[in-house]
C-alpha cells in the first residue's frame, strides 16, 4: 500500500521554493514569478519527467514512483544524500499496518560499558525517539538534570529551562534534533508514540513547530555545543555520535574536548563530583 502522500508533496514544494532557477543552471521562464523558487514546470523540465506528472505528484496524487525519477528530482533539486534518501522513504510502499507493543529497547551491553568507562567525558546512550538509555555521571552535571534512563532528552530540549539556560547555543542543536525527528518520522511512519512526540512539540514549542514546518531533514549529526555552567563556568564540547552497524537505533554519545583545554581540566573536578552517580 502506498504511504500518505502528502508528506511527500510537501518536502518537494519546500525543496522547490528553496532553489532558483540561477541556482539550477536553468534561465528563467518568461512572465511574473508567484514562487519564490522553481516552478513546477521548471523543475520538470530539470527532471525530465512532465508538468502533469510532477503535479500529480506534488498534489499526492500520483501512487507509484520509480527509482529513476526519484533520482532525476534528487538531482534536479539539488538534495544532498539525507535529502535524497528522505525523499525515497517518503515515496516508498510501506507494509501493511500491524499493531505490535512496543516492549521499549533495552541498552546494547557493549555500549553501555562504553558508557560507564568514560567516566572522563560527559556520555550518554540514545535509544529511538532520543530516548535515554544510560547516561554517566558527568553528562547529568553537565546538562543540569538527572536524564534517568526512559526520559526523553527531546522534552528535556523543549520542556524543561534548564536547556535553554544552560545550552548557549541551544537553537542550533534543538533545530537539528527536529530534523532528525522528521528524518525519523520517514522511516517509521506507523511509529504511534514518534508522531505523538512529534505532535507534542509542534503544540507545545513555538521554535520546535517552526523548524518542522521548514521541512529540513538530518541524520544524527556532531554539533558542536556550548554550556554555561553555574559552577565551572563556560564549557565548550564537540559531539561524536556512533552508531553500532548491528543496531542502528542506538546511538552512543560522547562530548569530547581536547585534553589540554580549559574545559577538559575543569571536567575533571566535576567528575569527581559525580563519581557515584549511577550510569542506568
Amino acid at each position: 500500500m502506498p504511504r500518505d502522500r502528502a508528506a511527500l508533496g510537501a518536502f518537494l514544494r519546500s525543496r522547490r521554493d528553496r532553489l532558483t532557477p540561477a541556482q539550477a543552471g536553468l534561465e528563467a521562464f518568461p512572465g511574473p514569478r508567484r514562487v519564490p523558487g522553481l516552478r513546477r514546470e521548471e523543475l520538470s523540465l530539470l527532471a525530465g519527467v512532465s508538468p502533469d506528472y510532477y503535479s500529480r505528484l506534488e498534489q499526492g496524487r500520483q501512487a507509484n514512483v520509480s527509482l529513476e525519477v526519484l533520482d532525476a528530482l534528487s538531482r534536479a533539486l539539488r538534495l544532498d544524500a539525507v535529502e535524497s534518501a528522505h525523499l525515497r522513504d517518503l515515496a516508498a510502499p510501506t507494509p501493511r499496518r500491524r499493531t505490535v507493543p512496543d516492549r521499549g529497547q533495552r541498552p546494547d551491553p557493549g555500549l553501555l560499558r562504553l558508557v560507564g568507562n568514560l567516566d572522563h567525558r560527559p556520555a550518554l546512550l540514545l535509544g529511538r525517539r532520543g530516548e535515554v538509555l544510560a547516561r554517566n555521571g558527568l553528562l547529568s552535571s553537565v546538562l543540569g538534570r538527572p536524564l534517568a534512563p526512559g526520559s526523553s532528552l527531546v522534552r528535556y530540549l523543549f520542556f524543561d529551562p534548564t536547556a535553554r539556560e544552560r545550552i548557549v547555543n541551544w537553537a542550533d542543536f534543538a533545530a537539528t534534533t527536529v530534523a532528525s525527528l522528521r528524518r525519523e518520522a520517514a522511516r517509521r511512519p506507523h511509529d504511534a508514540t514518534l508522531s505523538a512526540l512529534i505532535e507534542e512539540l509542534r503544540a507545545g514549542d513555538e521554535d520546535a513547530a517552526r523548524w518542522w514546518d521548514d521541512h529540513t531533514v538530518r541524520d544524527y549529526t556532531s554539533v558542536a555545543k556550548q554550556i554555561q555552567h553555574p559552577t565551572a563556568g563556560p564549557l565548550s564540547f564537540d559531539i561524536e555520535i556512533v552508531v553500532p552497524p548491528h543496531d542502528p537505533d542506538q546511538h552512543l554519545i560522547v562530548y569530547t574536548t581536547p585534553t589540554d583545554s580549559p574545559t577538559a581540566r575543569v571536567l575533571g573536578l566535576l567528575a569527581s563530583w559525580d563519581a557515584d552517580v549511577p550510569t542506568r
